[in-house]
Order: structure tokens, then sequence, then C-alpha cells
């Protein structure tokens, strides 16, 4: 095999608490997360020449070794002493920055890619104990579908599958970095912490309705007083017919489940045309197939859904 193509698919966070600050300065957390059908597309080539080669459509992003796709074929390649090289394109449609996960799972189709590529033989739990050196959120990015997660987020369980319903995000134009929100996140004052384990319950018995209403995110706690357009399209969102809405790991990109399309079509049509999102998608949650090493998709991920619903013209819906 000489090349593989991949999505790498986004994720949100259902509900989001931090139970204490650690000692080691990182945030003992625990969180229910979940696939969706927004993806960014990998192509991955064998090249005769050693080295890691990597090409975005975004010319503001690295490609050289501080970008997580590039340490992700180097931490496979070194390990079992690769001598040829990897051509990496990376086309990416899901936002930047945006608490949906777009650079781990990047990260994390590369490593499933290299291991197919060359044939390294690692299993998921073998690639998800590595993929932990590039950051907390890549295992689970590997794993997909809805998981909770503990610890730092590397810790995870599988859950039973949400209802299918519409998902709409909407990114403002403000940046908020992570290291700011946790920075400032009065882990020992929280006035609130979501009820995930209602949560896992609600997943246990397919109850949509109960999944959104325990939804909660106690990083808001930061985000919302220093950006408060997040309150803004979460409120607009909610009158728009949503079940709930939500901000999605630490933000500043927003999410509303809708169980009524046409509702989730015009609360889309609307955010596109104003000016409190600058990034807009309507996709839905993915769950991948039975025996699916978490890129290829499987009968479930080869599901198509009409691109229009997303505005995206290149990655979005599952659509191959």
């Amino acid at each position: 095999m000489r090349e593989l193509k991949l999505k790498a698919m986004a994720k949100i966070n259902l509900g989001l608490d931090v139970l204490r600050k650690r000692e080691d300065g990182y945030h003992e957390l625990r969180m229910i997360m979940q696939t969706i059908r927004l993806y960014d597309r990998i192509q991955i080539t064998v090249t005769e020449a050693e080295g890691i080669r990597v090409k975005t459509n975004l010319p503001f992003l690295t490609v050289g070794e501080d970008n997580l796709v590039y340490r992700a074929a180097r931490l496979l390649m070194e390990e079992f002493q690769i001598r040829k090289g990897v051509f990496i394109n990376l086309e990416k449609h899901i936002p930047v920055a945006a608490g949906l996960a777009g650079g781990s799972s990047d990260a994390a189709a590369v490593l499933i890619g290299v291991n197919r590529l060359f044939r390294l033989g690692l299993s998921r739990t073998e690639l998800m104990n590595r993929g932990v050196k590039l950051g907390a959120d890549v295992p689970y990015c590997i794993l997909r579908g809805t998981a909770l997660a503990e610890g730092i987020g590397e810790k995870l369980t599988p859950l039973p599958a949400p209802p299918a319903c519409h998902v709409l995000l909407a990114k403002p134009k403000a940046h908020i970095s992570t290291k700011f929100v946790y920075g400032n996140l009065k882990a020992d004052q929280l006035p609130f912490h979501p009820d995930i384990d209602g949560q896992i319950e609600a997943l246990k018995t397919g109850d949509l309705k109960a999944l959104a209403e325990k939804m909660g995110n106690v990083l808001e706690t930061v985000t919302i007083p220093a950006c408060p357009v997040i309150q803004e399209i979460k409120d607009e969102m909610m009158k728009m017919g949503a079940r709930n809405a939500m901000m999605s790991g630490s933000g500043p990109t927003v999410f509303g489940l809708f169980e009524d399309k046409a509702a989730a079509r015009k609360a889309y049509e609307k955010l596109k045309r104003g000016s409190m999102a600058k990034q807009v998608y309507l996709t839905e949650f993915f769950s991948p197939a039975a025996g699916s090493d978490g890129a290829g998709g499987g009968a479930e991920g080869r599901r198509t859904l009409q691109r229009r619903e997303t505005g995206l013209k290149g990655g979005g819906p599952d659509d191959r």
C-alpha cells in the first residue's frame, strides 16, 4: 500500500466537569465525548526519500515539527525505524482552536494511517497508549464514538450512542486559548457541576431529552464573561428550537441539539446571515461501526448526508 485517505472527525462535549486541580498542574476532568460528522481530509503517501513532509490548505498553519500530524508520524516512524518517508496532505475543515479537537483528530488519523501503511500491527489500544504522548484528546479521537473521559481526558469508557439528532455548530470570531481558560478557572469554587451520571443513564435509555437537559460545561464560567457572544449564540439556538445549547470543550464553539430538521436548518441559515458567528455548520452525531479501528468509517461511517446542510465544499458530512 502506497497511499491512504482518511477522515479526521471533530468531537463535541455533551458534558464537561472539572473535579479539581491536580498537584501536577493538570485538571481532573469528567466528560461525555461525542464524535460528529464534521471532518478534515488527510491523505498519506509513502515516499522513497526519508523524512516527513506536510502540506495544508490553511496558510497560517505550521507544517513543520510543531504540527501535530508531523509529530504523530514521527512518533511511529522513529519507534519502528522506518526508512522510507511520508507526504501528508492535510485538508482542514474543522475550525482551528475551536474546542472541537481538530488537531488531536488529525494526529489520531495519522497514527492510524502510518500503522496501516507500514503494517506495524499495532492494536487500537496500543495506538491510544502512544497517542496520549501527543495530547490528552488523541486517544479519544482514535476510539471515536461516545465515551466517558476521565483523568486529564485519557481514561476512556465507551458508552451507548445517543439518539440521532441534528447538531448545529457556531464558532464566533473571538479566540480564547485553552491555557487562558484553565488558568482562570476556579475549580474549587464552581457554582455548578453537570450531571454526568444522569447523562450516562440517559444514553443507556436512549433519552435525548434527558441527555440534553443535563448538558453543562463548567468552563463557561470563564469563557462567557470573557466572550459574552458565546451566551448570545446559546440563547439564539434555544430560541430557534434547540433542545439545549452549550459550548464545546474550552470553546469558543457553541453547539445546539435539534430534533426537528426544519428548525435546525432555519437556525443554521439565521446564524449564517448574522454577525455572531464566523463559521456555522449543520451536521449530526457519528458512531463508528463495530470492529472499526477509528478512521475508515465502516457501514455507519459511509452513510451519506447532503453537503448543502453544512455549507462546506470539502469536508463536513460523511460524503464518500
